[in-house]
Parts: C-alpha cells; sequence; structure tokens
C-alpha cells in the first residue's frame, strides 16, 4: 500500500521479495483474493489486520 497508495491487487500479480538474500515470487494477488474469499474463517484479530491495511472487505 504505501509504495502503489492503493489495495487493489490484480489477481495475477507476482511480488518479488527478498528474504535472507533469496529472491522469492510471491503470488500476492491470490493470496489476496483467497483471504477475501475465506474471510468469515479468518479470526478477529487477523480482519482487524487486513483492516488497518486498508482492506476495506476485512
Amino acid at each position: 500500500m504505501q509504495r502503489e497508495q492503493r489495495v487493489v491487487v490484480p489477481r495475477q500479480h507476482t511480488e518479488q521479495v527478498t528474504v535472507d538474500g533469496q529472491d522469492h515470487a510471491v503470488r500476492l494477488g491470490v493470496w489476496v483474493a483467497n483471504q477475501k474469499s475465506r474471510r468469515d474463517k479468518l479470526s478477529g484479530e487477523q480482519r482487524a489486520q487486513l483492516a488497518e491495511l486498508g482492506m476495506d472487505w476485512a
């Protein structure tokens, strides 16, 4: 959100991240879609954290 100033993530979006010096492709769009479709199974704390990030559906 900080970089793009929005939270709309297309399902096909893949984000490159570096962990311990190794690059990894994270299928961010798929993750966001899964969280949104499974929001009823998320805990209240998890939904609150997503809402803080700007996910208005959380």
